[in-house]
């Protein structure tokens, strides 16, 4: 399995003998980064904002999954749950979390949330093994939340997301502020991430895996 990211809360997630999937296309005049130019079976999105909904940049006819529910397309089960992320009375946007099943292998995408879970969403979501979690802010969890989410959650991996790097255009904190709350001074950074479909993740507790934004082209 390989997980790749594009920046903001955009990631592909291919795995042979599975469907791709792609989360959170961008529009890249919103989010910053280059224009995205991807292919993909399968496309996931938290809420409807540019930054997050822009499904047209992906190729394939894929099938897109805009809200809360239970999918399966190409051997990959996703589940969908609402999160009240927003005050409704102020008509923001709904989040939906997705739950990704391969098997051996579960990966949590949190979206634009912006709240701690209750006990029961965390029963409800299961045993994670990798968790993509925004950090920055700016609509999603800040820093502290996140780091409150990932000790609930207790994944094997965690990958952070939507924070401030020399590409974003969206105002976000900077990843130093999330590594300080979970007690790293400093990260080495990956181009992807990268694990067996047998999913052996060891058992040295919480890993903190900062990825590279992989930009496309111009």
């Amino acid at each position: 399995m390989e997980i790749t990211w594009y920046g903001n809360s955009c990631f592909r997630i291919s795995e042979r003998g599975f469907a791709n999937v792609v989360t959170d296309p961008f529009d890249s005049a919103v989010a910053g980064y280059n224009p995205l130019k991807l292919k993909s079976e399968i496309v996931t999105v938290s809420c409807n904002d540019l930054a997050h909904n822009n499904v047209s940049v992906v190729k394939g006819n894929p099938f897109v999954i805009e809200g809360p529910g239970e999918y399966e397309r190409g051997g990959v089960f996703i589940t969908g749950i609402q999160t009240t992320a927003f005050k409704p009375e102020k008509n923001d946007l709904r989040n939906t979390i997705y739950v990704f099943d391969y098997g051996n292998i579960t990966i949590l995408h949190l979206g634009q949330t912006n709240i701690v879970p209750s006990q029961t969403m965390v029963e409800e979501l299961g045993n994670i093994n990798i968790a993509l979690v925004p950090v920055g802010a700016s609509g999603g969890l800040n820093a502290s939340k996140a780091a409150e989410v990932i000790s609930m959650l207790e994944p094997n991996i965690v990958i952070p997301m939507q924070y401030e790097t020399p590409y974003s255009k969206l105002s976000l904190d900077p990843l130093s502020k999330f590594l300080k709350e979970m007690g790293l001074t400093e990260l080495e950074t990956m181009e992807s991430f990268k694990i067996a479909p047998s999913g052996n993740f060891g058992e040295d507790g919480i890993q903190v895996i900062a990825l590279d934004p992989k930009l496309m082209s111009a």
